[in-house]
């Protein structure tokens, strides 16, 4: 029993470890990265095919693979389908809850009066969010963010029963005001911030 019980310790380890190296890969290799220097003198690295909207100062989304909605009138914070995450400045933050009030960790980021669309699935819609998961995560060295993991269903209006899921994961940084926001669990995303640099 004893020794079942190392194997699978062992064998858990061993996957583990395979999960986070290519994080760790492009999070350290200069060759398949590239800079992102955000507010405050927060930079990533982040993988040279990522695209960076930063139309938009204290809205700016790193698209990390599909986005059907870029170019559309549907593209923004409220939008299915396209892959990314989100690095939010002040303004966002002062509108950030439900009914435009100021983001707090309290409830996820929710700027909106009424139901919003379903990240990850077109044509449903968010349904409810639990807390899944919180703590303090590194972002870089010497700064703490306050990190939550929304669990959120999703679903049609009306009666029906979710067809989807997704997490929100958010990491803010109150003294910075900068949050990240993330809704597709995107790969090597807390390793990359765990690496940050501050200049």
């Amino acid at each position: 029993m004893r020794t079942t019980i190392s194997a699978a310790a062992a064998g858990l380890a061993v996957l583990a470890a395979s999960l986070a190296a290519p994080a760790a890969a492009f999070a350290s290799d200069g060759a398949a990265t590239k800079a992102l220097h955000l507010r405050k003198g927060l930079t990533l690295r982040i993988p040279s095919s990522w695209k960076v909207d930063d139309s938009r100062k204290d809205w700016v989304r790193v698209i990390t693979g599909a986005c059907p909605t870029k170019g559309t009138d549907t593209y923004g914070f409220r939008d299915s389908g396209c892959h990314s995450f989100w690095i939010m400045g002040p303004k966002a933050i002062e509108i950030g809850h439900e009914l435009f009030q100021k983001y707090t960790p309290d409830g996820p980021f929710y700027p909106a009066t009424d139901v919003g669309p379903c990240p990850v699935k077109k044509n449903l819609y968010i349904g409810r969010t639990t807390l899944a998961d919180k703590g303090l995560r590194q972002v870089g060295p010497g700064h703490k963010a306050y990190y939550r993991d929304w669990a959120g269903t999703c679903a049609p209006l009306g009666p029906g029963r979710q067809t989807a899921r997704f997490h929100q994961r958010e990491w803010y940084l109150p003294t910075s005001k900068i949050l990240v926001i993330d809704q597709w669990r995107t790969p090597g995303l807390s390793a990359i911030l765990k690496n940050a640099t501050w200049h």
